[in-house]
């Protein structure tokens, strides 16, 4: 069966983040072309909800649905009480509560400032559109608010940024649920960048490469060539034909990491595709990877995701297709 997610649209809506939602999971399929996520849209009452671009949405639910789903998520909002006195009414704080017991929470941008009205994120971590932080600070001082990140996953309890990292949670989502293979089918689909992790930047101060071409996007391009190298720092900057501190200067600016952060980030993710689709021994992933060591390779996938190598591996590997028996 598939999973069920119940998308909450409130008045003054953000046209995109609503619709983030219905276009990443249901794009979602496993080998056999069966859709993984069914993705339903309620509001309160089912009633009409009205969004800043100047035009309704008419729901097919009202919040009783939120009954019956496994993800509840709450996409931003432009206006209303949640934005302005940090409340929400009744119906809808109640609704967020009973699913918060049951089900995965998730908000794209300001939905956090509804899942904190409701009282869900008192003592979590969460994130918001970073030009919001002020105003979530001052309403909710006991949400431990990290406006700095794309988005956080605490768990049963996911928020994000505005807007495109709406689209990362989701597709970071899929990951956990259905491992790496089917993220990057998804990514593919919707023409976004397969990964980008939840613990960068928001703003990055220089997100397209300057005029002549002298930015770090050919070196990150031959980087991810040699992930197996040992890639040290100066070598870097060589390629790029700057200086160490200059090149670590424009990196951070351009992809908001440092190199040796962005290096370990790629080298986990192509860990995590080997561990998905082949059969190597994990020291042999590791030294591919440029980890160097089993040990190493699993004191950072560990890190990046909570398990150890052999047990992503038995549980985001596909199974093998059933043989069918003889005259079956």
């Amino acid at each position: 069966m598939a999973h069920r997610i119940a998308v909450v649209a409130l008045d003054d809506f953000a046209s995109l983040d609503l619709g983030i939602p219905g276009q990443v999971f249901w794009v979602a399929e496993d080998d056999r072309r069966r859709r993984l996520y069914e993705v339903v849209t309620c509001s309160p009452g089912g009633r009409p909800v009205r969004g800043g671009a100047g035009y309704s949405v008419v729901p097919d639910h009202d919040l009783s649905v939120l009954a019956t789903a496994d993800t509840v998520i709450v996409p931003g909002v432009h206006g209303g009480t949640a934005l302005t006195e940090g409340t929400v009414d009744g119906e809808l704080r109640d609704a967020l509560r009973e699913a918060a017991g049951r089900s995965r929470v998730m908000s794209i941008c300001t939905g956090a400032f509804v899942l904190a009205a409701a009282g869900l994120l008192d003592g979590r971590p969460a994130t918001t559109h970073w030009r919001n932080a002020a105003r979530f600070r001052s309403l909710f001082p006991r949400v431990r608010l990290n406006p700095d990140v794309l988005f956080i996953d605490d768990g049963d309890l996911l928020t994000s940024a505005g807007v495109a990292a709406g689209i990362d949670l989701c597709l970071h989502v899929v990951r956990r649920d259905h491992g790496s293979a089917v993220a990057n089918q998804v990514a593919r689909r919707c023409v976004m960048p397969p990964w980008r992790d939840g613990g960068q930047a928001q703003f990055i101060e220089r997100p397209l490469p300057s005029p002549g071409g002298n930015g770090t996007a050919p070196t990150r391009a031959w980087m991810l060539e040699r992930l197996g190298d040992r890639l040290d720092l100066s070598e870097q900057a060589g390629h790029a034909r700057m200086s160490v501190r200059t090149f670590t200067r424009r990196f951070r600016e351009e992809t908001g990491l440092s190199p040796a952060r962005w290096l370990t980030r790629q080298r986990v993710e192509l860990a995590r595709h080997l561990l998905e689709t082949t059969d190597l021994p994990v020291d042999q992933v590791a030294v591919r990877c440029g980890f160097g060591s089993a040990v190493s390779l699993r004191q950072h996938l560990h890190a990046a995701v909570g398990v150890a190598p052999l047990t992503y591996r038995h549980t985001f590997r596909p199974s093998p297709p059933a043989v069918p028996s003889p005259g079956g």
